[in-house]
C-alpha cells in the first residue's frame, strides 16, 4: 500500500494536530520499530526512549507550559494514543500512556503548587516516570472493595495494602497510589498519595508476566507501614474517588484511541499481505469473501474512530460524556478483538508465527477489553445514562 489507512482529516483537527501526528510518526518509525523486538525480549521500555519523548514534547502535551507542558487538549493526545496503537507495540504503547494519561494528571488536576513545581517538569520531561495504582487483588472495577488502607501517622500518613497489575510498577519512580483514610468501606473515604519510590516500606513484590504487551513492566506492589509525608497526600482527603473517576475518562479515551490505531494498523498488513500472497492460482484479495470482510473492518473502525474523535473535541468544549466515553470504550476494546481475529486468519499460517507483527498484534489486543474498565463494566455505565 502506498498510503497508510486512516489517514484523511478530521474537521475538529487543527495543523497543530497534524503536524504532531507526522511527528509522532516519524519518532515511531525512526527510534521505535528497529528497536521493539529487543524491548519484548527484555520486557521494558528504555528510559532514555521516555527522555527522547520528553524532550520533544510528548510527554506533557495538555499540561500548561509553566509546567513543562504543550498547553494542546485533548484530541492531541487521542492523536498520540492512535499512532501509538499503530506502532504494533502495544507495550511501547501503554507505557507512555500510563505516564501522561493515566497516571500523571492526577498530580496535574490535584496537586499543590508546591507539588507540581516539585514533580511536573521531570515528569513532562521523561526524567521521572509515572504509574496509578488503584487495582488490587481483589478489587478492580469496584473500588468500594479496596482494602488498602492510609492511617494518620505524627507527620503524615502510614500506608498497609497491595496493589496488583500496575504498569510501569517495576520501573517508575513516583506511584499514585489510591488508599482509605479514615473508615473504610465507603468510596468517600478514598484518597490519593504520592508515593515516591524508595519509600520505606514501599516495595516492588514481583514483576508480572503477562500474554502481551511484553515491553511493559506490569508489577505487584506491597505497601507495608510505608510512612507518607503529610505533603503528598493529593487534593483533599477523602476525595480520592471522585479523582479516580474523573480521570478515568481521560484513561478510556486513549486506551480506545490505541486500540483503534492497532486495529487501523492490522487491516492495512493484512491488505498488503493478502494482495501479495497467492492461493489456488490467485491472490487472497482476489477472493470475495476475504476482500468483503476486510471492507466490513474497515468501514467498523472508521466509525470507531468518528466516534473517538467527536467524543475527544467534546471533552474539550468541557461536556459531559462519560456515557459516550464508556461506548467508545467497550467498541473499540471489542472490535479490536474481533479484527485481530481476521487479521491473524486471513494470514494463515504466517499469523501464528512470533515473526509476524499481527501475532503479537493480536496478544496485545486482548487486554483492550478488559483494562481500563472490562467491556461488560463499559456497557452498563452506558445503561445507567440510557
Amino acid at each position: 500500500m502506498t498510503e497508510p489507512l486512516g489517514t484523511h482529516r478530521f474537521p475538529y483537527f487543527s495543523e497543530e494536530h497534524e503536524m504532531l501526528r507526522s511527528t509522532i510518526r516519524r519518532y515511531i518509525a525512526d527510534k521505535v520499530l528497529p528497536h521493539g523486538d529487543q524491548w519484548e525480549e527484555q520486557g521494558f521500555v528504555p528510559r532514555e526512549v521516555l527522555r527522547e519523548m520528553g524532550s520533544l514534547g510528548l510527554l506533557g502535551m495538555r499540561y500548561a507550559p509553566e509546567h513543562g507542558g504543550a498547553g494542546l487538549d485533548t484530541l492531541a493526545n487521542a492523536v498520540l494514543a492512535e499512532e501509538l496503537g499503530r506502532s504494533t507495540y502495544g507495550g511501547f504503547a501503554v507505557t507512555v500512556l500510563v505516564h501522561t494519561d493515566m497516571a500523571s494528571p492526577h498530580l496535574y488536576h490535584a496537586g499543590s503548587r508546591a507539588q507540581l513545581d516539585r514533580w511536573m517538569p521531570d515528569i513532562c520531561a521523561g526524567r521521572k516516570i509515572t504509574a496509578v495504582a488503584m487495582t488490587e487483588p481483589d478489587a478492580g472495577s469496584d473500588l468500594a472493595s479496596m482494602r488498602t488502607t492510609a492511617k494518620r501517622a505524627s507527620g503524615g500518613y502510614v500506608l498497609n495494602g497491595a496493589k496488583m497489575f500496575i504498569t510501569n510498577g517495576v520501573h517508575g519512580d513516583l506511584y499514585f497510589v489510591a488508599a482509605k483514610a479514615g473508615e473504610t468501606g465507603r468510596n468517600h473515604t478514598l484518597s490519593m498519595f504520592a508515593v515516591e519510590k524508595g519509600t520505606p516500606g514501599f516495595r516492588v513484590a514481583r514483576p508480572l508476566k503477562k500474554t502481551g504487551w511484553l515491553s511493559s513492566d506490569t508489577a505487584e506492589l506491597v505497601f507495608e507501614d510505608c510512612l507518607v509525608p503529610e505533603e503528598n497526600l493529593l487534593g483533599e482527603e477523602g476525595r480520592g474517588f471522585y479523582a479516580l473517576v474523573k480521570n478515568l475518562q481521560n484513561e478510556r479515551i486513549v486506551l480506545a484511541a490505541q486500540s483503534l490505531g492497532e486495529a487501523m494498523k492490522a487491516i492495512e498488513l493484512t491488505l498488503d499481505w493478502v494482495k501479495q500472497r497467492r492461493a489456488f492460482g490467485a491472490s487472497l484479495w482476489d477472493k470475495q469473501t476475504i476482500r468483503q470482510r476486510l471492507s466490513m473492518r474497515l468501514g467498523q473502525v472508521e466509525a470507531a474512530r468518528a466516534l473517538l474523535f467527536n467524543t475527544a473535541w467534546r471533552d474539550t468544549q468541557q461536556e459531559n460524556v462519560v456515557k459516550e466515553v464508556s461506548m467508545l470504550k467497550a467498541l473499540a476494546g471489542t472490535l479490536v478483538n474481533e479484527v485481530m481475529y481476521d487479521c491473524v486468519q486471513f494470514h494463515g499460517g504466517m499469523g501464528y508465527m512470533r515473526e509476524t507483527p499481527v501475532e503479537r498484534m493480536s496478544r496485545d489486543a486482548r487486554v483492550q477489553s478488559i483494562g481500563g474498565g472490562a467491556t461488560e463494566v463499559m456497557l452498563d455505565e452506558v445503561a445507567k445514562r440510557i
